[in-house]
């Protein structure tokens, strides 16, 4: 296997890549948008994150599946390239950038609104354009210094949640609850205040619009693929530890959460974290994690920024996207993305110039329908890759999907179904329209853009299957 994938420098070990994942998929979904999902669900939200979950650890065994196959930068947009056709990858590759730039839209804004916490008589988005210079400038640097900047900042959250897990036990135990609040602590919160699915198996249901933006990101262990030293090894590592721990730091942290205080309190002003030990009379701890919470979003700026730069860099070098987005600095980075993602990070700066209280929701559902359809189209693509391969290969893959074929089936399923979630609810509709606009913009770029060059033979051709492992 090479060591140079097309000029990226293969600097990230099994250490970064594990972190990136965490940095990406531990982020503002957890730590505020898990209000919104908990005063739709209830305590029934810990059901959707279960269910959420499983999908999500079949869609990154399929990605594992081919990225180990074929280490290749900007993975998942040329293995559909080259199972599914050009068109296919042309679009899951720009659903892709445009999934990690809606991402980041929420992130910055989640880290102004935390930032609110401190200062609350400066504007929200004089943070959220700081923020988007100061990620940029660190995205130029050496891909090691990223991921070393993100294995730290990752392992800050991690601790973070870690402590908040065994702090909200300890006060369980003890009962070390703020006594002028007024409030009992335990588990008998989840049953109490309307039962534990107090919505309904609706609330339940549209509670999936959130929990699967929360879990967005975590597809970026297959993007490094073209970084990572020793693909083979490390990426199987990395894709069975990390969704089993995000698994557990979702479940573990808000049952903690609904048990410390009665879940319909638990609203979005800030991060239900930070509201939630401020309300206990733990005013030190607030400070704390509010850092915790701002470093969170920091890493998952920083995390989102490399993954759509990194697919942009493949779309180039398969012909899908200007030529110039293939440029690398001496620092083995394609500024050129870089740059991009900042740029059209700026639209966040300007919508939360506009509509500072609505853009949170719309944001997360648009990006939702992004990243779901993301995983769909990878599902998807691996169910062609076997298809195309004879059973000796089949026998040969180092690291094949579990439950085959009825794993990715039921991946597949569940993932039309959140398309249906979105249609069905109001709040989310718009995102489904904004989704739908989006993928036929994509078609009609492909057929007016890249198809006559492709036709002239301006296009690199797509990677023949029996010939796409080293």
């Amino acid at each position: 296997m090479h060591t140079q994938a097309q000029g990226l420098t293969r600097g990230l070990n099994a250490r970064h890549i594990r972190f990136m994942a965490l940095g990406s998929a531990i982020g503002t979904g957890l730590f505020y948008g898990s209000a919104s999902a908990i005063q739709m669900a209830g305590p029934a939200v810990l059901l959707a994150y279960l269910i959420g979950g499983a999908a999500v650890f079949m869609v990154m065994r399929a990605l594992g599946e081919m990225a180990v196959h074929n280490p290749v930068s900007g993975s998942f947009g040329q293995y559909a390239n080259t199972y599914l056709g050009p068109m296919s990858g042309f679009i899951l590759g720009w659903t892709y950038a445009f999934e990690m730039i809606i991402v980041c839209l929420a992130d910055v804004t989640a880290f102004g609104i935390y930032m609110g916490f401190w200062f609350p008589e400066v504007a929200r988005w004089i943070w959220v354009l700081g923020i988007v210079f100061l990620i940029g400038g660190l995205n130029l640097c050496n891909v090691k210094v990223f991921g070393e900047m993100e294995f730290w900042l990752s392992l800050l959250k991690v601790g973070a949640i870690v402590a908040m897990i065994l702090a909200g036990f300890g006060i369980m135990a003890f009962g070390l609850s703020n006594a002028d609040a007024g409030n009992v602590v335990g588990v008998s919160n989840l049953f109490e205040h309307g039962g534990f699915m107090p919505n309904g198996i609706g609330g339940l249901i549209a509670s999936f619009a959130v929990v699967m933006f929360a879990f967005g990101g975590i597809e970026i262990i297959g993007i490094t693929a073209g970084e990572a030293k020793d693909p083979q090894r490390v990426i199987p590592k990395a894709i069975n530890a990390v969704p089993l721990r995000i698994l557990l730091f979702y479940i573990l942290t808000l049952f903690v959460l609904m048990c410390l205080y009665p879940w319909p309190q638990i609203g979005s002003q800030g991060s239900p974290f930070v509201q939630i030990f401020s309300n206990l009379g733990i005013g030190s701890a607030a400070t704390v994690l509010n850092i915790v919470v701002i470093s969170a979003a920091v890493s998952a700026i920083n995390s989102d920024i490399f993954g759509a730069g990194r697919m942009m860099y493949g779309l180039a070098q398969q012909g899908h996207a200007p030529k110039g987005f293939a440029k690398i600095s001496r620092h083995g980075v394609p500024w050129m993305t870089v740059m991009v993602m900042g740029a059209a990070l700026l639209g966040g700066v300007v919508l939360n110039y506009l509509i500072p209280e609505n853009v949170f929701l719309l944001i997360a559902s648009i990006a939702t329908f992004a990243t779901v359809w993301v995983w769909l189209m990878i599902l998807v693509t691996q169910v062609a890759m076997r298809r195309s391969m004879s059973r000796e290969e089949v026998a040969q893959l180092k690291f094949p999907v579990p439950f085959w074929p009825y794993g990715p089936a039921a991946a597949i399923a569940f993932m039309l179904f959140v398309f249906g979630v979105l249609g069905y609810f109001p709040d989310t509709q718009a995102a489904l329209l904004v989704g739908v606009v989006w993928v036929l913009f994509l078609v009609a770029s492909y057929l007016l853009w890249c198809k006559p060059r492709a036709a002239k033979g301006e296009l690199p051709l797509a990677q023949d299957p029996s010939q796409s492992h080293r």
